[in-house]
């Protein structure tokens, strides 16, 4: 039987939500911007490509209870519509992650097609939602090589420190490495200022000098404690306190997203 046939006009976005740097909110990003995208009646699939499987355990499942998911997605041992779950939020489906992950860059080292195969993988089911959301582990190996790979574009959060700019210019880099060589449409769509704390000076000086260099979002999500305690109740917080500030930090980012896309 052939492949059915696809209309690429309503093909989802591939969003990689990235940074080699840990702790700065990438999976806190990942979860909370899809269940908002569902909250603006977006259909969303969440693909979790950390061996830490935080957006599983954030999204409600137990990483114990996975048979299969994103490692036997790259390995070619499963499609992605036998590895998905629903969640409880209607609209947001997973793709979960186990610790075989950590053996993935091992598993394909002798693969030509190594880097593409999250590409392949999430090809044909793009048409059946609006945004494919990918979290991204913090390294820029072979599994986020694979996401910048499948990705339209890229979303940076960035948590306003120190080294915040050096770790960013080298995610940068390789952005520009996989553009050249895998992806030529791939961009950085902007930088996320996440667990941010107006009173802290080093925190301004650093949001200053991003915007000198980056397109940094409007909207900043405030550290917040409702958005830390979400994750062990595995729901969003959208789900977890829907009035919480760092609920309307995300709703109001998923809404600036939309906004600056279809402007686009």
């Amino acid at each position: 039987m052939g492949a059915p046939l696809v209309d690429e006009s309503r093909m989802g976005r591939v969003v990689a939500i990235a940074n080699q740097k840990g702790g700065v909110g990438k999976t806190t990003t990942a979860v909370n911007l899809a269940a908002s995208l569902v909250v603006a009646e977006q259909r969303v699939l969440v693909v979790d490509l950390d061996p830490q499987s935080n957006a599983t355990t954030g999204l409600g499942v137990t990483p114990g209870s996975v048979e299969r998911g994103s490692y036997e997605l790259l390995l070619g041992d499963a499609s992605l519509r036998e590895i998905r779950l629903g969640t409880e939020l209607e609209g947001l489906d997973l793709v979960p992650a186990t610790r075989d992950l950590v053996a993935i860059e091992r598993e394909l080292i002798d693969e030509p097609d190594a880097a593409q195969r999250l590409r392949f993988g999430i090809e044909s089911v793009r048409a059946e939602y609006d945004f494919i959301v990918l979290d991204c582990p913090p390294s820029l190996g072979t599994l986020t090589i694979n996401a910048l790979a499948a990705a339209d574009l890229v979303i940076v959060p960035l948590q306003c420190e120190y080294y915040a700019l050096e770790g960013l210019s080298q995610l940068v880099d390789t952005v520009e490495r996989v553009r050249a060589s895998l992806n030529p449409s791939l961009y950085i769509h902007g930088v996320l200022l996440t667990m941010f704390d107006a009173r802290n000076n080093l925190a301004n000086e650093v949001a200053d000098e991003v915007r000198r260099h980056f397109h940094v979002y409007r909207t900043i999500i405030p550290r917040n404690v409702r958005l830390a305690e979400a994750p062990s109740y595995g729901k969003p917080v959208i789900l977890y306190d829907a009035a919480s500030r760092g609920s309307y930090g995300y709703l109001n980012f998923a809404r600036e997203l939309l906004d600056g896309l279809e402007a686009a």
